[in-house]
Parts: C-alpha cells; structure tokens; sequence
C-alpha cells in the first residue's frame, strides 16, 4: 500500500486523499492479500472505485490554500457546511500546547489539500494516522481556522502557560447580555476551530482527527454544526426565517448601495487587526460567536408583513422598507403619511445599522443549524411549551475589535430589537484569531515566542 508523505510548503505529486485509493491499487485488490471474501461477494465488487471529481483551481469541489497572511475562512467565500468546535485545555504544561498548535498545523495544512491528517504506515497493526473517512473525498474547498479563547492566557486567576501578558486588551470576556440563557456547556472555552466544507464528512473529518490529535492536552467542551444553503454565487443566502442574511456585510473594494452616495465600509478595515494589536493578532481578527435559537414554530405563524416591520425589510426582495432593490441604503429618516418611522424604531436592521452605532461594522459569515427537537419554553406570547425545532442560526461575525465592534451593536439591539420575541441565544463565545501562517510556521509561533 502506498502510503502518503510528510507535509512541505510545496505539495508537489503528493497523491492526498483523492489518489488514495488508485495508487493502493484498490480496496478490493488490498483485502484479497489478508482476507477472503465470499464469491458472491467478490463477484459483484466492483474492479475500481470511480475517480472523485478533479480539484481544478476555482472548482467547487479544489482545496483552499492553509498557508498565508490571514487565516482561511473568515473572509473566504462561504462554503455549504461548517463544523465549530471550542476545546478546553486541560494539560499543565505549556510545551504540551505548543506541540499540539505544531501538529494542528501539519495536519491542518494536510487536509486543506485534500491528503491524510497524517502520513498512513504500512503497518496494520498499529492505529493509523487517519480515521480514513475522506479518503477519497476532494477537499471540497475545506478551510480550518483557529481562535484562542480567554483560557489560554488565564483561567481562575492563574497564569498557567506564561501568556497572560500577552492577552490582548479587545479579547474580553464575552458580556451576558439582556435576555440571555446561555447554557454553560455551550459557552466559553480555551480555543475554537472551524472547519468550512462543502462537503459535511470533509469538515467533520478535520475536526475529528484534530480532536484525536489534541487527546491529553484539549478535549471537547461543545460542538455546534452548521450549513448553507447552495444559493447562486450573486445571490445572498437566506436564514432560516427566510430572509436574506448579510446583505449590509462591508465588501472590499467598497462598493455604493445603488443611489447611495458613499461607499460601504471597507471589509479590510472592519475586519483585520492594525498596529493597535499584539505583533501576533496583527492581520488576525476577532470573533464573536452565538449559538441563537429561533422558534420557527412561532415565526411560521406570523403574517409576513408583521415579519417585514420585525427585520425591517421586504421578506422576498432583501430590500429596505420603502426600498425597491435589496441593496437600497436604509432610509432610517423616513417616514409614512401618519408620521411613523417607515423602518420600525424597534426593526432588526434599523438597531443593527452602522449609523446608530457610531459606525460600528462586523463582517457576518454565518450558518443555519438543526439539531432535531427538544422541549421548549417560549419566552413571549403565546409562550408555547413543548416539543419544538431545537434549530437556528450558528451567528460567526469577525471584526478587528470585539469591543467596537458586536459589542458595541448588540447591547442595544439586546434590549430593544423585535426580533427577540422569536430568538435565544443559547451559547457561544469570543476567540482571538491570530494572523495567518506562513510555510514553515507554526499556530501561535508569534504568541509563545514573545512570551
């Protein structure tokens, strides 16, 4: 069996995991040199398993680059599914931290290309280096990307790995804002990694051999799954209230709302960390992530136009109230014949807007979940009990600074936004993201290096 080689910055004829199983001559082929199987069996086997599609560059199904200056997966394209996982660490020793950020990186850098977390032996009488489950599989544009939490710098007051000096000021703690309920095994945590995929076994294979990876030095603390739906590459996504979802998302280069005069935000600018950073968080990003619960039950039994004064838009075009197009500017100041605010003072968009918030932006790349059923208590009329869609929004928002930024916009829209009668924020936290890495480099090399 031909097995995978070491990672380097140049991937070269590197067969990964697509190549598998052609240059193993074939699982059929490789069972037959230990074990039998039954005729009828091994008649309707088939010779050779059919090739998975070509990685060509820009395909839907080619990998994305791990190496660069920014980390993948926060400004990329979204892809169809993601699997967010935060880990505690649970190792005393700081050398165990840095390894684990080493071997996270080669495996990391691995899978992005669509090979093994690592190398796979020839020796079947040991565990192999990978679970094995993407063999086969395209990279399926998989991205993996990492965030530090609180915890890696200081947990109950103690520095356990030498880094508290190194924690940067717009790392704080995440606030319990108005109306929360956030459950303690969904919240927090030491360190964050998401993988994005379009293919969900792809994302779920990277986390799972990064957990297997990390065992005696992290372990699990919460895991939320999420998807997209495959809307058209010029189409924003809908959620699962049904409205469109990131249409005021900063662009780069900035480009103009339709007839509105100035430009949107600069993405670059919203969402990287400048000079006012650590050395390590320059070019890195924060993120704030909620696990928010939607109670589709209610929503769906909502007239839509009540739906349209709650969000602040038209539910089927995306565009503003009092808007034509989607990407209308929001005319906070107008107002019908009876001298009521077109855009409701309580609508989602109004609250969430960068001109009631001192200009505050957050780049949006959220996902929807579904976690099935659980029981449920409403928190508003007709505050039903019961059995009900245990789903949402996975909301993932990056921005150079937590505290001008989600902040800054939410605390407000906590209090007073109408779309808390059909929402919960259940879990979630803040994580550092550092800047990308280089070929050679190692997660986190900047932080421990300065400390």
């Amino acid at each position: 069996m031909t097995k995978t080689t070491a990672d380097s910055a140049d991937p070269g004829p590197n067969p990964g995991r697509r190549g598998f199983l052609a240059a193993a001559g074939g699982l059929v082929a490789a069972a037959g040199a230990g074990f039998a199987m039954p005729p009828a069996v091994a008649a309707a086997a088939p010779t050779a398993a059919a090739p998975p599609p070509e990685a060509t560059p820009g395909s839907e199904v080619a990998g994305k680059p791990f190496h660069g200056e920014h980390q993948a997966g926060i400004v990329s394209p979204a892809q169809g599914q993601t699997y967010f996982a935060v880990f505690d660490l649970v190792t005393p020793r700081r050398s165990d931290v840095e390894a684990l950020f080493r071997t996270w990186t080669d495996a990391s850098a691995r899978m992005a290309r669509g090979d093994t977390a690592k190398p796979l032996a020839d020796d079947l009488s040991v565990a192999a280096g990978d679970g094995g489950e993407a063999i086969g599989l395209p990279p399926a544009r998989l991205t993996i990307t990492f965030g530090f939490g609180a915890g890696l710098f200081t947990r109950d007051g103690q520095d356990r790995y030498g880094l508290a000096a190194q924690r940067p000021a717009a790392l704080v703690d995440m606030p319990r804002f108005n109306g929360d309920q956030l459950e303690p095994a969904a919240t927090g945590g030491d360190l964050s990694v998401q993988a994005c995929a379009d293919d969900p076994q792809v994302a779920f294979h990277a986390i799972r051999q990064l957990v297997r990876l990390a065992e005696g030095v992290a372990q699990l603390r919460w895991t939320q799954t999420g998807f997209n739906a495959a809307f058209a590459a010029t189409e924003t996504g809908r959620n699962l209230m049904g409205f469109k979802d990131g249409t005021q998302n900063p662009q780069t280069p900035p480009h103009r709302l339709s007839t509105d005069p100035k430009p949107t935000a600069d993405r670059d600018a919203v969402v990287w960390v400048g000079d006012e950073g650590p050395d390590w968080m320059r070019g890195g990003s924060y993120v704030a992530v909620r696990l928010i619960r939607i109670a589709l039950e209610h929503w769906d039994r909502t007239e839509v136009d009540f739906q349209e004064q709650v969000v602040g838009r038209h539910k089927h075009s995306g565009a503003p109230l009092g808007g034509k197009d989607e990407f209308d500017p929001l005319d906070l100041d107008a107002v019908d014949q009876d001298g009521n605010p077109v855009i409701p003072e309580n609508a989602h968009v109004r609250l969430g807007a960068a001109a009631v918030n001192d200009g505050a932006q957050i780049l949006r790349r959220a996902f929807s979940f579904n976690n099935g059923i659980k029981f449920t208590a409403e928190r508003w009329p007709p505050w039903r009990q019961g059995l009900e869609y245990d789903a949402g929004l996975l909301f993932v928002a990056y921005q150079r600074d937590l505290r001008t930024g989600f902040i800054k916009i939410f605390e407000p829209m906590a209090k007073l936004d109408a779309m808390n009668q059909f929402t919960t924020h259940v879990g979630g936290g803040f994580f550092a993201c550092p800047r990308g890495i280089k070929p050679g480099e190692f997660l986190g090399q900047d932080l421990f290096k300065s400390s």
